[in-house]
C-alpha cells in the first residue's frame, strides 16, 4: 500500500492498493476511488463496538474498501488543516479526539477511551469519550489547522486551551486544573480550565478547532430582526 498527502491546507489522502488490499473508514468516508473497489458496510467488531463509536459521535457502522484490481481510493479532510499518518505497531494505540480518525489498513482496532477522571471529560474540551485506536497497521488523522507535535519526557507537562488536543499517545496521561486567581478567571479571556498532558508520548496539538472558528465568526453574523 502506498500513499500520498497532496493539496496543501485542504489535503487530499490518495492511497493505492495492490489487488486485495483493503482500507476501513467511517462510513461514507471515502470522496472518490479510480479502479475496480469493493465498498461494504459492517460493525466492524459486533455490536458493542459500534455502539461505543456512536458514543464517540461517530457513525455507528464502518465502510471496508477492498481492491479487486490495481486501485486508488482517495479521503479528504472536512477542514483545513492537515492529514497525519501514524503506523502502529502490534497492540499499539494512540488516543483521538472525536472525528479525528479519517482511515486504517484494514486490520486496526477502532473502540471507545474513556478518560480515566470524569471532570476531564465534563469540562476539558475534548470529551469524556474518546477513541482509542490500535495495530497493528497503518492509520490517518485529520488535524485541524496547523499542527504541532511534541515528545513528552516521563513527567513533562503541557498546558494548553481546552480542545486543542487532537491525538495522543496511549501512555500520556490527560488532566485538568482550573485556572488559579480570581483575577485570571474574570479577566484573563483563556477560559475557566486548562488541558493537562503528562509524559512520556507523543503528542498532537491543533491551532484552530472548529468550535473556535464559529465563535470568532458569531459577532459578524447578522441578528434575526
Amino acid at each position: 500500500m502506498q500513499y500520498s498527502i497532496e493539496g496543501g491546507s485542504l489535503p487530499a489522502l490518495i492511497i493505492s492498493l495492490d489487488p486485495g488490499e483493503k482500507l476501513i473508514s467511517e462510513v461514507g468516508g471515502r470522496t472518490w476511488s479510480r479502479g475496480d473497489v469493493i465498498t461494504e458496510t459492517t460493525s466492524n467488531g459486533g455490536a458493542g463496538k459500534a455502539l461505543g463509536r456512536m458514543l464517540t459521535g461517530e457513525s455507528l457502522f464502518m465502510s471496508t474498501y477492498t481492491a479487486q484490481g490495481p486501485s486508488e481510493v482517495a479521503f479528504t479532510s472536512s477542514f483545513p488543516g492537515r492529514i497525519i499518518p501514524r503506523e502502529l505497531g502490534p497492540g499499539q494505540s494512540v488516543i483521538a479526539q472525536k472525528s479525528a480518525f479519517l482511515c486504517a489498513s484494514y486490520g486496526v482496532d477502532l473502540s471507545v477511551h474513556m478518560n480515566k477522571k470524569v471532570g476531564t471529560g465534563l469540562v476539558g474540551g475534548e470529551g469524556f469519550l474518546m477513541q482509542k485506536i490500535t495495530g497493528p497497521g497503518l492509520a490517518f488523522f485529520e488535524i485541524d489547522g496547523y499542527c504541532k507535535e511534541y515528545d513528552l519526557q516521563p513527567g513533562e507537562r503541557i498546558v494548553c486551551d481546552t480542545g486543542v488536543v487532537a491525538l495522543m499517545d496511549e501512555t500520556v496521561t490527560m488532566e485538568v486544573q482550573t485556572v488559579k486567581g480570581l483575577k485570571n478567571k474574570l479577566l484573563g479571556g483563556e477560559g475557566l480550565f486548562d488541558t493537562v498532558l503528562i509524559g512520556p508520548g507523543k503528542v498532537y496539538l491543533q491551532t484552530m478547532t472548529i468550535s473556535k472558528l464559529a465563535g470568532l465568526l458569531i459577532p459578524f453574523l447578522p441578528l434575526n430582526k
